[in-house]
Order: C-alpha cells, then structure tokens, then sequence
C-alpha cells in the first residue's frame, strides 16, 4: 500500500473511556481513518453492510455477541485487533488469525506495534491482489504466479472466506487472497453481477434461471434472496 493511504478504522467496545481512548490513538496516526466508534458488536454489523473496513479494533467481552464470535461470524472479515483485559482469550484470538491481542490498558508504544503489524499485513494482501486494468483482462497473483484473467473467459466468482476463485471456461480455476466485495466493485457492471453473498457472475454466461438458481456453462449457482429482485430487473433489462 502507498505510504498516504488511508487505512479504515471501526472501534467497537461496550465501555465509553475504551471507546474514546482507542479514537484518540487512532486520531494520531495519520494514515487510520476512523469510521465509526460503535458500543457493541451489532451496530457494528448494520454499519459494516453500509461501508467497508480495513482494520476492527474490538474488545471481546461485550453485551449479546462478543467480539470473537462477531468476526468468527463474519463471510468477509477486515483485519482485527483485539483489545481486552482478559488473557484467557488470546489463542481463540489467534485462531481467527487475528493481528494482535492488545490488553488494557493499552499504552500508545504498545497500540502503535500492533498498528505496524496491520500495515504490514495490508501491503502483503494488496501483492496479492488483482489489479484490474482497463482493458478486456486483468492480472492476478496467486501461487507466486501472475495469472491472466480474460474477462471473456471467465465464469463466475465464489468468495471463500478471505479468498475468491476465479471459475474459467477452461477449468483451469484461479484461487487468490481477495475480498469480494472490493471485486464487486472493482469488475465492470455491466457485465459482471453479484447473484448471492458469495457470487459474482458474468452476464453473459448465464445459461438459465430456475428459481433461485441460475446455470453458468453448466455450473448451478444460487441467488441469495437480497439480490434477487435487483437481478432479476437487470437481467431482464438486458432482454
């Protein structure tokens, strides 16, 4: 990532001063950006439908859902940092392969490591990202290859947790460290539409459709019940 990039913050903790006191850290550091401080887990996921994150800053022990089920939960997750006063949390932490496990109270030396870390982490994603060209193809990295990715070649997109495969007509699949959404917008959109939480698929290729199914070359793909009635207006623009 650029040195100026900005960096999406979301702070979500149940407590006031953990809430202002992690807002001032972030006000700090020029290249965070807060997005929003929110005081539990849910608020939090209605905001992360409207805008993107790069980086939640989360206590764990918070009313109804607590910060390690809210990102396990999660089909798309940011980069997380968790800040908590309780240790015994620090493997499950880890298992959702989180940056760092930050204890309170938290110095500003100690939040700043953990910040560094996310930056690190961010420019090894964005080396594995596709860069999406203005022309009919675009390159992807994945296994330490470039692949090139035909727009006319391509079927479809499943997300898979952090990664997406690109499905080819050739069946020769693309998996690669990528979120969807961010996909979402960067493929052209009009000939690219996103059918369910997990799919992108090219207009063009599409076969039928049969309920909340549709076929590409032979591939069933569902449509998710959010998308449908935009899908449907689209598709049935286009005839």
């Amino acid at each position: 990532m650029a040195d100026n990039e900005q960096i999406r913050v979301l702070v979500i903790d149940d407590e006031f001063p953990a809430r202002k006191l992690l807002t001032e850290y972030v006000s700090k550091i020029p290249n965070l950006q807060l997005v929003a401080a929110c005081e539990d887990a849910m608020t939090a996921s209605s905001l992360l439908q409207q805008q993107a994150v790069d980086l939640i800053l989360s206590d764990i022990q918070m009313p109804e859902l607590s910060g390690l089920d809210f990102i396990r939960s999660m089909k798309e997750k940011p980069l997380v940092i968790f800040t908590t006063a309780y240790s015994e949390y620090a493997i499950d932490s880890y298992e959702l392969d989180a940056v760092d496990y930050l204890l309170k109270p938290i110095p500003f030396p100690r939040f700043m490591q953990a910040i560094n870390k996310a930056v690190d982490r961010l420019r090894l994603r964005q080396q594995s990202l596709p860069t999406v060209a203005s022309k009919d193809y675009f390159m992807v990295k994945a296994d330490h290859k470039l692949y090139r990715i035909d727009y006319a070649d391509l079927l479809f997109v499943e997300g898979q947790s952090e990664y997406v495969t690109f499905h080819m007509k050739d069946k020769k699949n693309v998996t690669a460290y990528y979120s969807l959404k961010k996909l979402e917008e960067e493929l052209p959109n009009n000939d690219f539409v996103r059918v369910h939480k997990s799919y992108i698929v090219s207009v063009s290729k599409i076969e039928s459709v049969e309920g909340n199914v549709l076929t590409v070359a032979g591939h069933k793909v569902s449509i998710g019940k959010n998308y449908k009635d935009d899908f449907m207006e689209m598709l049935c623009g286009k005839g």
